[in-house]
């Protein structure tokens, strides 16, 4: 048997699951089937044998496939009224085991049903599962009141049809069974059947209107399938039909059809757009007119059915029956107490409406938002007072008014296009949606409203508030997002989204848009010198400048720093290098404009541009656009300052080739590829060292060997730069002291930059510290000072090597005679020894003004009390000049090149040096063995041998 019930419970899954057009074709099924049968038994079924088999046997089968679609329904997961299903698959057994019970003896026996048998114990047995069934299902009523007017409306019902049918039929039942002396339980057999169908109607139309939203189409599939099953018993329990009856005719129909109504119900009814539950959010229908008049009517017409069956009585000119009269008092006595129940319940369902309303009135009234009404024509039906504060307009003058009237025209187009867009969709889906927009108010200005919108009887409700603060709040914080907060100019962001937007649309590919890329020459000197808050100042006034002096198209920004930015948008020139010549001219005019005196305060302050600019080219991004102008500026910057530069490609295999050097000096200085020489500096009249001048060379992986001018114009990087200097001085350090200790105590001089001197990652301590670790003695180290930069602060160098003195450390200053810087630094600095630019050197032969600048200079040399040292001293010639006019001390390749430290030595051991012409005239100045810097670093490498 498991089989089969296995198959037959897959095959009710498979109903279950099917929908639309299978659903369909179910319902029609099954009516073909019902039909066919009534056919069948409407013509007699063409025997009276066959007619007994269908009316006997084919009714206890369908009741049966009712029993078992029920029971396995009840049993599927998630099923809340499974006791109702499975009461429903237990009345439909009974029916079955009566319809077999009747068969059995019709078919099987062949003989007639006798009048009390086992049938009527199954069919007796029928209704009270189906009534308790009905009561499960039904919508439990939440009060005590709901309960006594559930039962009263029950016995309306049930006493009404008991009146009417005990007038008709009953009382003539029972009259003529005592008149032919049945039993008690013959009488009482004659009259269950009618009274269970009573009471079984009474249920069906009072749960009718009861009945749970859940499973609504399977409950009334059942509900009508019950019912017509009711309908059948109380055909056949009518005297006239009950005596003529007999298997197979057409009133077994309608309980054929019962049967199969009440096994589909579960299944395909419950599969068809009527679901257990509808989709979340979509509303369910709360208006059923025709049902709530049914149900209000429901004891009028039981009152009236009870009536009907009195009058029956009496117009028959029957004496009127105690049942007849006493139902009937009970029935009107039932329909007084439901009324009462029912006007204190609408009493205080009026007094809790009211309250709501109210409470609702209240909160609409009170609310701080803006609730309006419009009809589906756009009309405003209702508005809350609260339109006068928040639109400053009274709620009276505003309803009636057209919503589109107070809309900003800008934004009626889109709120119309939201609009339609909301109400087409599915309620469901969408339930409400949000509109911004501009609405005008009672001063005429117009303010930015945030509305959330809902459905209302075709039109709309809108819940408004004022939210002009956030939407100002908002732009204000995107502009300060997108602008530089002390010059309001776009910032690096904004800048570049312009670049891109310039680079694309209708513009694309138009080589006439440049973007400049500018610098304030000398802008960290006046925040040194006049304090940040005139370098704002000076920011200020400049961002003023080159917004006034670009174009209304055009932008301007501030990328950084002292840093600014613009882009010049093409004009369709297609001549590139006339556009070149203007974009040119432009970038000229703005230099001098940002060159102009500042005034800040009661003086004036003069800063110079630099300007790189760069043209857009086909395919360019913004980042290489601006990584151009960028690269355009700094080669003006390296060429001089104060000046426009035109990008060119060659600028960026430069910063290529530069990256690589640096890359690969960064792996130098981690692998120790660097190598420290000496060059002697050597006494221009006797020939002797007087010391000796450190410099770094690198010999890099592939053998090039680098001389300090090439890879310190790479090693722009302050970590690298700060990182070489340190190794230099600490290893020139280390070698001279361990000269001394091999019995050559002669100076050494190293070259360190003014900048570097002050450099946090090179403090006072360390140079006091590698002494102390060296035993390095006193004069035994100089520093030379280099690159006299205007920028460094001369009080902070000037304290600083006052305390290098007393440790011993003698003071050069290198370069001599071509900073603008020399004198001041003279008149400033603890200076020892004086170190003359090779520029002044290389020509003091053949050009006889060079001749009297560096006599000159010698000459307060010599009166400041300083020793001296030339430079770059190559020729014989030039050894012969420079002693004459009274330089100590000379350095180049007239006497050696820079030496390891073998060769070194051995040129310490020698002691000194051929000097040209050494029985000339004596010098001026005569001095033993002085602490010199080291040599220019811009010198032919000489590697060592």
């Amino acid at each position: 048997m498991s089989a089969p019930v296995g198959t037959l419970r897959a095959f009710l899954s498979r109903w279950s699951a099917v929908g639309g057009a299978s659903v369909l074709v179910s319902q029609v099924l099954v009516g073909l089937v019902c039909g066919g049968y009534a056919v069948g038994a409407a013509l007699g079924w063409g025997s009276s044998g066959l007619a007994l088999i269908m009316g006997d046997f084919g009714l206890s089968a369908a009741a049966l496939v009712a029993a078992v679609s029920c029971f396995f329904y009840a049993r599927t997961r998630g099923n809340r009224f499974r006791p109702a299903w499975l009461l429903f698959s237990l009345s439909s057994l009974m029916a079955a085991g009566g319809n077999a019970v009747w068969g059995w003896y019709e078919v099987v026996l062949e003989r007639s049903v006798p009048s009390h048998s086992l049938a009527d114990a199954f069919f007796l047995c029928f209704a009270p599962p189906a009534v308790v069934g009905l009561l499960v299902l039904a919508k439990r009523p939440v009060t005590r009141a709901g309960w006594v007017c559930l039962a009263l409306d029950s016995w309306l019902i049930g006493g009404s049809l008991l009146t009417l049918s005990w007038s008709l039929a009953l009382a003539h039942t029972a009259h003529l069974a005592d008149a032919e002396g049945a039993s008690v339980a013959g009488s009482a057999l004659a009259l269950a059947y009618p009274l269970l169908d009573i009471v079984l109607v009474s249920m069906v139309l009072a749960l009718h209107f009861r009945r749970s939203n859940v499973n609504r189409s399977a409950v009334n599939t059942a509900v009508a399938a019950l019912a017509l099953t009711v309908l059948s018993d109380a055909l056949f329990t009518s005297p006239l039909l009950r005596q003529a009856y007999h298997s197979g005719q057409l009133l077994d129909a309608g309980w054929f059809a019962g049967s199969l109504l009440l096994a589909y119900a579960p299944w395909g009814a419950n599969s068809a757009t009527d679901k257990a539950f509808p989709p979340q959010g979509e509303p369910r229908s709360t208006s059923r007119p025709v049902a709530g008049s049914l149900a209000a009517l429901t004891p009028y017409l039981a009152a009236a059915v009870c009536t009907l069956g009195i009058l029956c009585n009496v117009i028959e000119g029957r004496r009127v029956d105690r049942v007849v009269v006493f139902t009937g008092c009970t029935v009107a006595l039932a329909l007084v107490v439901r009324q009462g129940i029912m006007l204190v319940d609408n009493i205080a369902l009026t007094q809790e409406l009211a309250q709501k309303e109210n409470h609702f009135r209240s909160l609409v009234q009170g609310s701080s938002d803006v609730i309006m009404i419009a009809a589906p024509t756009g009309v405003l039906r209702y508005v809350s007072p609260a339109a006068a504060g928040v639109y400053g307009r009274d709620a009276d003058d505003l309803v009636g008014a057209e919503l589109a009237s107070i809309i900003h025209p800008e934004d009626l187009g889109r709120v119309v296009h939201e609009v339609r867009r909301f109400l087409a969709a599915s309620p469901g889906e969408e339930p409400t949606t949000r509109i911004e927009c501009r609405f005008r108010s009672g001063t005429g200005d117009w303010l930015n409203v945030e509305s959330t919108v809902n459905r209302h009887q075709g039109g709309l409700i809108l819940n408004s508030r004022d939210v002009t603060e956030r939407v100002r709040l908002q732009a204000q914080l995107q502009h300060n997002a997108e602008h530089d907060p002390l010059t309001d100019l776009p910032n690096r962001a904004l800048f570049t989204e312009r670049v891109r937007q310039s680079l694309g649309g209708r513009r694309a590919g138009d080589p006439g848009t440049a973007v400049l890329f500018i610098d304030l020459d000398g802008f960290k000197a006046v925040n040194d010198r006049l304090g940040h808050q005139a370098g704002d100042e000076v920011l200020i006034q400049a961002a003023r400048r080159l917004q006034e002096s670009v174009r209304a198209g055009d932008t301007a920004a501030r990328l950084g720093g002292d840093e600014f930015a613009a882009i010049i948008l093409g004009d369709g020139i297609r001549d590139q290098s006339a556009r070149e010549c203007q974009v040119h001219e432009i970038a000229d005019r703005l230099r001098l404009t940002l060159s102009q005196p500042y005034r800040i305060g009661a003086g004036e302050v003069r800063v110079a541009a630099s300007i790189g600019v760069a043209f857009a080219e086909p395919g360019i991004s913004p980042s290489d656009l601006m990584r151009n102008a960028d690269l355009a500026m700094y080669r003006a910057k390296a060429g001089g300052k104060d000046r426009v530069e035109l990008y060119a490609p060659q600028m960026q295999a430069e910063v290529v080739r530069r990256s690589e050097l640096a890359a690969r000096l960064r792996t130098a200085l981690r692998d120790g590829e660097f190598a420290l020489l000496h060059q002697p500096v050597v006494h221009l009249t006797s020939g002797a060292v007087a010391a000796v001048a450190a410099q770094a060379r690198w010999r890099s992986a592939q053998g090039i060997l680098f001389t300090p001018a090439e890879f310190l114009r790479v090693a722009e990087d302050s970590d690298r730069t700060a990182e070489l200097s340190h190794w230099l001085l600490e290893e020139a350090v280390e070698q001279a002291a361990d000269r001394a200790r091999a019995g050559h105590p002669v100076s050494v001089a190293v070259r360190l930059s003014a900048r570097r001197l002050l450099d946090e990652g090179m403090p006072f301590g360390s140079v006091e510290a590698l002494l102390a670790r060296h035993s390095l003695p006193s004069g035994a180290l100089v520093i030379e000072v280099a690159d006299s930069d205007p920028r460094i602060s001369i009080d902070e160098l000037e304290q600083r090597l006052v305390a290098l003195r007393r440790l011993g450390v003698r003071i050069a200053l290198d370069g001599f005679g071509s900073g603008y810087a020399a004198i001041n630094a003279l008149r400033r600095l603890p200076i020892d020894v004086l170190k003359l630019d090779r520029g002044l050197v290389e020509g003091v032969v053949e050009s006889a003004r060079l001749h009297k600048i560096t006599s000159g200079l010698l000459r307060i040399a010599c009166d400041l009390g300083m020793q001296s040292v030339a430079d770059g001293v190559d020729l014989p010639e030039q050894v012969l000049a420079l002693r004459a006019m009274g330089c100590t001390h000379g350095q180049g390749l007239a006497f050696s090149g820079p030496l390891d430290e073998y060769r070194l030595r051995r040129a310490l051991v020698r002691g000194e040096f051929p000097v040209p012409g050494s029985g000339a005239a004596q010098p001026v100045l005569t001095g033993g063995s002085i602490p010199l810097l080291s040599g220019s670093h811009i010198e032919t490498s000489v590697p060592p041998t």
